[in-house]
């Protein structure tokens, strides 16, 4: 006799995206040595006072991160992997319900903000050298 399964109509999960994440897979590893407080507070002057509020630029550092250790070289590709992929969430610091940027913004931020930010000396290898 074949046997069928049924889905629990349940209305609440138990779900921690933690428990998801292998110990040893490679973002793991990374984020015990990453640490980008420092870089919210230095990237600050190339940012707005006024207008709508902008996007946290340390869960844009981590997708570019995903994106190099990845190899995923196009934008919408990497917004679409770490929307679905449970580990680049939990690197992104996103959760589950978290908002992945669309990749017009995640663009944006990396070709315009970060890329000045970089050749003003802001972003550097000091980042790892801390570490």
């Amino acid at each position: 006799m074949m046997g069928m399964q049924a889905a629990p109509a349940q209305l609440f999960y138990d779900f921690c995206l933690d428990d998801h994440v292998p110990e040893d897979h490679l973002l793991r590893r990374i984020d015990r040595f990453l640490d980008l407080e420092k870089v919210c507070t230095e990237l600050k002057p190339f940012y707005s006072s006024i207008g709508r509020p902008s996007i946290d630029p340390e869960p844009m550092m981590r997708m570019l991160i995903v994106g190099y250790c990845m190899g995923i070289r196009s934008e919408r590709r990497l917004c679409d992997e770490i929307h679905l992929n449970l580990a680049y969430r939990w690197f992104c610091r996103l959760g589950l319900d978290g908002r992945v940027p669309d990749h017009s913004t995640f663009s944006r931020n990396r070709h315009g903000r970060f890329r000045r930010a970089i050749s003003c000396g802001i972003c550097s290898r000091r980042w790892c050298s801390d570490a």
